[in-house]
């Protein structure tokens, strides 16, 4: 990934570059999780190609707002309209079509519509109100890192927040240090650099891992021991990450509706559309089905990058992991399903559901009971003295108190008693003794109807 900031007249925008070969989706996976805003271009004479399909799905799945940029508008061939129908028919409706994406038209070659783009972007950003803190110990993203046989780990970050100097003592995953040196994105040594200033620093124990969140402390020896315990625990982390997708994780949870990621490929069109569609059907008003991204062939890296940056499931119809694709799934604990039956598929799919529905609360009742005397004890309280009618009482059952046959309050025991006995239970047939939790307004000739409320699974 390239990072560069430039200076416009209304204020400094920073560029993330990310390479548009087929064989990067990593690097845009991870480009698209750390800005605030996607500048999608799309040359006017090749159209939408895979590669930014791809990088929609990840704009997407990170919710970030896009901005288009045609480029190539010099060239007589150019068709910007075509550009917004192609765009269309994969959720990225124009402004003026009644959508909410800004389209701007741009030449890379003569310099036409950059000016407008820069505006584009800034108002984007003003809409978005985006803020941090200045005056605060920096914290920002690994966006690469290497081992350079001359000055040792180097890394490049981006800085989102405070202020980083030369000297600051920084942590990152299971690397810490201090910034014995720092560059610009131009090479040159610099002091200190601000907020989404994209820079290079040396210092670090260890090669920082890309797409790690950086942080500056003031203690050393704390970052250190940090470290440390982050080097013991490895292992560990590498086992939770396994965890990250599976199925009973990738529910997210938003006003109380539960959303489970999928990406479907399959071997024909026609099979991830009709997997798609009958899955769709299972959604409710509680759980829904939210297809990140559907494909036809085999089942690729960037599948599986797709997959982790999402929280998505993998559905494999009739379609199975290339080479690449399950070296990545070992190290990356994506999950993956392969079906060559879509009731297969379906079933296993609605069994995920039906376990992330909230169950249903049902009321059994277990016993009635009969006051027969009361008994007022100073320092305690009431003490009811019964006799069990029907079924059992336990001591931490729930009652109604009855009266004239109208429930007149509900609560829990508070003590359950046989002669001068606690007892767990009470069986019809025998007499017992009980007090009410919070509540004394008892008589004789109430009787206590006795229930207990249990949770019952609910399915689809």
């Amino acid at each position: 990934i390239g990072a560069y900031h430039v200076e416009t007249a209304h204020g400094m925008i920073t560029f993330l570059d990310t390479p548009g070969h087929e064989a990067f989706t990593a690097m845009r996976a991870r480009g698209a999780k750390i800005t605030d805003i996607v500048v999608l271009v799309v040359a006017a004479d090749d159209g939408v190609m895979p590669q930014t399909i791809e990088a929609i799905h990840h704009a997407k799945a990170a919710k970030i707002p896009i901005v288009v940029a045609v480029n190539k508008m010099d060239k007589p061939e150019a068709n910007f309209e075509r550009i917004k129908q192609e765009l269309v028919t994969h959720g990225v409706v124009a402004e003026d079509w009644g959508g909410e994406v800004i389209f701007v038209g741009v030449s890379a070659k003569t310099g036409l519509g950059i000016d407008e783009l820069l505006e584009s972007i800034l108002l984007q950003a003003e809409v978005l109100e985006l803020k941090a803190v200045k005056a605060a110990p920096a914290k920002g993203v690994v966006i690469e890192s290497r081992l350079d046989k001359g000055r040792g780990p180097v890394a490049t970050i981006l800085i989102q927040s405070g202020t980083l100097k030369r000297g600051d003592v920084l942590l990152t995953g299971a690397a810490f240090g201090k910034v014995r040196a720092m560059l610009d994105e131009n090479g040159n040594p610099i002091e200190s650099a601000s907020m989404s200033i994209p820079v290079e620093i040396q210092g670090l124990s260890d090669v920082a891992v890309a797409g790690e969140t950086v942080l500056a402390l003031e203690d050393e020896r704390r970052a250190r021991e940090i470290a440390l315990f982050r080097q013991g625990k490895f292992r560990d982390v590498r086992l939770d990450q396994r965890q990250v997708a599976k199925m009973e994780e990738v529910f997210n949870q938003k006003d109380d509706i539960k959303i489970l990621n999928l990406i479907i490929k399959a071997d024909a069109q026609g099979s991830a559309e009709a997997l798609a569609y009958a899955l769709q059907k299972l959604a409710t008003d509680e759980v829904k089905i939210n297809i990140i991204h559907s494909g036809v062939g085999a089942i690729i890296e960037s599948d599986i990058n797709l997959a982790l940056a999402s929280k998505a499931i993998i559905i494999g119809f009739n379609s199975r992991a290339d080479a690449g694709a399950r070296k990545l799934i070992v190290t990356t604990g994506v999950d993956i399903h392969y079906y060559n039956v879509i009731y297969d598929a379906v079933d296993e799919i609605k069994k995920a559901l039906s376990g992330m529905l909230l169950p249903e609360r049902k009321e059994n009742i277990t016993g009635l009971i009969d006051i027969r005397e009361i008994f007022r004890i100073s320092k305690i309280g009431v003490i009811a003295g019964c006799y069990v009618l029907e079924g059992f009482v336990k001591r931490d059952s729930m009652v109604r108190v009855l009266r004239d046959g109208v429930v007149i309050h509900s609560c829990a025991l508070d003590s359950l008693k046989r002669f001068k006995d606690d007892v767990k239970e009470v069986k019809a047939g025998f007499e017992c003794g009980l007090s009410l939790k919070n509540y004394n307004d008892i008589q004789v000739g109430d009787q206590l109807e006795v229930y207990e409320v249990v949770e019952v699974m609910r399915t689809l």
